[in-house]
C-alpha cells in the first residue's frame, strides 16, 4: 500500500456515520449486509446512507454485489488488513508486535493477560 491509496482510505473513514457503517460490515463479515439491514441497524435514512456506501466502495474499503433487487455490501477486510500493516509497518523500529505490546494496558480487560495483536486490533473494531 502506498501513501496515497491510505489517504483514500483515510478520508473515506473519516466520516462519523461512514465509520460506523464500516465497522458494522466488519462485524458481519464475511456475509455483509443489505443496504436496508444497514439502515435499519445504523438508524439511517436510506438516501443518506446511499451517499456514504458509494463513496466507501469507491474507495475500495466495500464491496457491493447485486441481490436480486438488493444490494449487499461487505467490508473489503484485505484492504483493512493492509491498512493496517501499512500503519505498523515502521513501528518500534520495524517490530509491530511491539507497538501493541506497549498498548495492552489501554485495550485489555481485567481477564486478559497477554491477547495477540490481532486480537488488540479486534478490541477496536
Amino acid at each position: 500500500m502506498d501513501k496515497q491509496l491510505a489517504t483514500i482510505l483515510f478520508e473515506s473513514l473519516a466520516s462519523g456515520v461512514r465509520l460506523d457503517v464500516f465497522r458494522l460490515l466488519v462485524k458481519h463479515a464475511p456475509t455483509g449486509l443489505v443496504a436496508g439491514e444497514i439502515s435499519s441497524l445504523l438508524a439511517l435514512p436510506p438516501t443518506n446512507l446511499s451517499f456514504h456506501l458509494k463513496a466507501m466502495t469507491h474507495a475500495g474499503l466495500v464491496s457491493v454485489t447485486q441481490e436480486g433487487r438488493y444490494q449487499r455490501y461487505r467490508a473489503n477486510l484485505t484492504v483493512m488488513q493492509d491498512l493496517i500493516v501499512y500503519l505498523t509497518a515502521e513501528c518500534c523500529a520495524g517490530h509491530p508486535e511491539q507497538c501493541f505490546e506497549s498498548q495492552s494496558t489501554s485495550v485489555l480487560s481485567d481477564t486478559d493477560t497477554n491477547p495477540s495483536p490481532s486480537d488488540q486490533i479486534d478490541s477496536y473494531l
